[in-house]
């Protein structure tokens, strides 16, 4: 990340800019500034400064494109003065800097696609549950299919959650309905679910 300075103006007032800033305006102790040169040198150090942010966010967890928009135009909360906060960027500024991210190769909705998948599909939900969570995310919908062909099989993982919850044992009808509702919660469909009880031995029959 950019170094960055902090710019004391004669009013009292300070910018921070990064060496950008010092480089692109040639910066330096007792500097006039003309309005249009302060003007133009906020702008970049606020360009600057957002990029850092958006930097800092996908640093701490990966995000969609979306995601990353989403988390530079939200409204902070007020300060403690009760005076309102600005977003990190604009609209606009967001879409500029998520960009310049995906060009970097920080930011790619189809990888991240696959990441959500390995993960839910890992933790034992079913296709159903894992696209609605790619929806959530903000992952575009075209990228969905090719990422949860990827993932792991339904039986798999349908056959180790019921292996998990019936230790071996023959499970009761009530509990029967009970590993049924959880599979469907999880987005697997009757069909795989019917499937994957009677491999277990604890078929259930059809109404």
């Amino acid at each position: 990340m950019a170094q960055r300075w902090l710019v004391w103006l004669e009013d009292g007032s300070l910018l921070r800019v990064t060496e950008n800033e010092v480089l692109a305006f040639s910066l330096y102790g007792g500097m006039e500034l003309s309005e249009e040169t302060y003007a133009a040198m906020k702008q970049q150090a606020g360009r600057s400064a957002a990029r850092a942010k958006a930097l800092d966010y996908i640093a701490a967890k990966p995000m969609s494109r979306k995601e990353m928009v989403q988390k530079l135009t939200a409204i902070p909360p007020k300060r403690k003065d009760g005076q309102q906060r600005e977003p990190v960027a604009t609209p606009e500024q967001a879409n500029e800097i998520a960009d310049w991210l995906e060009e970097l190769g920080y930011l790619n909705d189809a990888e991240y696609a696959k990441l959500v998948v390995r993960h839910y599909s890992a933790k034992g939900y079913g296709p159903h549950k894992v696209k609605d969570e790619l929806f959530r995310r903000g992952v575009p919908k075209d990228l969905w299919d090719q990422a949860v062909l990827e993932s792991e099989e339904a039986a798999e993982g349908i056959d180790a959650f019921l292996r998990k919850r019936f230790k071996g044992a023959r499970p009761d009808p009530k509990e029967l309905k009970r590993a049924s509702d959880a599979l469907a919660r999880r987005g697997y469909n009757w069909n795989d679910i019917r499937e994957g009880l009677n491999r277990c031995g604890a078929g259930i029959d059809e109404e």
